[in-house]
């Protein structure tokens, strides 16, 4: 499902939430961040104690569809059964039991075993 997120408003609460905590309030700006959504458009200043937390907030995000690499083909798109939308491979022990069934019906075929699959 998808949210709508106004980008200047969240701006705007991130702002308000670290400034009151900066040792140095005067400080001189270090950058600045402008964002534009829609027709609105805000640049705030960056000090220094700004960018210090905007910088830990953007390193500390990890993204909710974030399941991890495929071992298969290193891939990031495993959906929410841990299968690759890449490779098709399938993780976790559901992943693994089912690989070890299928290698197993393929090595009794290569035997050629009565009542095995192919």
């Amino acid at each position: 499902m998808s949210v709508s997120v106004d980008p200047i408003a969240v701006l705007r609460e991130f702002v308000a939430r670290v400034t009151p905590y900066d040792p140095d309030p005067g400080a001189v700006p270090v950058a600045s961040v402008t964002v534009s959504a829609g027709s609105d458009t805000e640049t705030v200043p960056i000090t220094p104690h700004l960018a210090r937390a905007l910088a830990q907030a953007l390193s500390a995000y990890r993204d909710p569809a974030d399941r991890g690499s495929c071992a298969g083909c290193g891939g990031r798109r495993l959906d929410d059964n841990l299968h690759c939308v890449d490779c098709g491979r399938l993780h976790g022990i559901l992943g693994e039991v089912i690989s070890r069934q299928v290698a197993r019906v393929r090595e009794q075929a290569a035997e050629g075993r009565p009542g095995t699959v192919p």
